[in-house]
């Protein structure tokens, strides 16, 4: 297990959990008594983006001369943090306010967005797309409505189709990219 412990180590897995679960705590205590899908999604949107920056290690040319296969690691590393953060945005929530499929959708799409930001400017930036698209899917005006279900997937109810359908290839766009060709240099 020594290379599971220099991995966790070079990808600075410790110190990006505990800003996950701190992240959450900290939105969690900033919503109040105001607890929607807003805040879901900024939360997982923060805990995804904190936890994403270790998507690569310090030297990305090394890593592509192990002697082994990264793309089961990569792929786990990816899904851990997708399903660590929507772990963490369950616990802190005091009552079911936000619908548990909600959570799960937007952290596949967050994930995969994650793999894609790590992909496309490397493994330090892997938190740009996720904070990004949210950022823009607050600010998104209503109309056009499809437009708006498009751009805004986390935001909407737990049975809008178009939304599953954004986060599904969002997921797998992002989460193959990564597994496969790892953070840009």
């Amino acid at each position: 297990m020594r290379w599971l412990t220099l991995y966790v180590r070079s990808r600075a897995l410790g110190p990006s959990l505990a800003a996950l679960v701190l992240c959450t705590a900290l939105v969690r205590v900033a919503a109040g008594g105001d607890w929607s899908v807003l805040f879901a999604s900024l939360t997982l949107a923060a805990a995804v983006s904190v936890a994403a920056v270790g998507l690569s290690g310090q030297d990305v040319d090394l890593d592509r001369t192990a002697a082994f296969g990264w793309l089961p690691r990569r792929l786990g590393h990816l899904l851990l943090v997708g399903v660590l953060a929507a772990l963490v945005l369950l616990a802190v929530q005091v009552s079911l306010a936000v619908a548990t499929t909600v959570i799960v959708r937007d952290a596949l799409g967050l994930t995969g967005l994650a793999g894609l930001a790590a992909t496309l400017f490397g493994g330090q930036f892997g938190w740009t797309l996720p904070l990004l698209w949210t950022v823009v899917a607050l600010s998104t005006p209503p109309d056009p409505p499809a437009l708006h279900h498009v751009v805004a997937w986390p935001l909407q109810p737990p049975d809008t189709a178009v939304a599953w359908w954004v986060a599904g290839v969002l997921f797998a766009v992002g989460v193959g990219a990564y597994a496969v060709r790892g953070a840009r240099r």
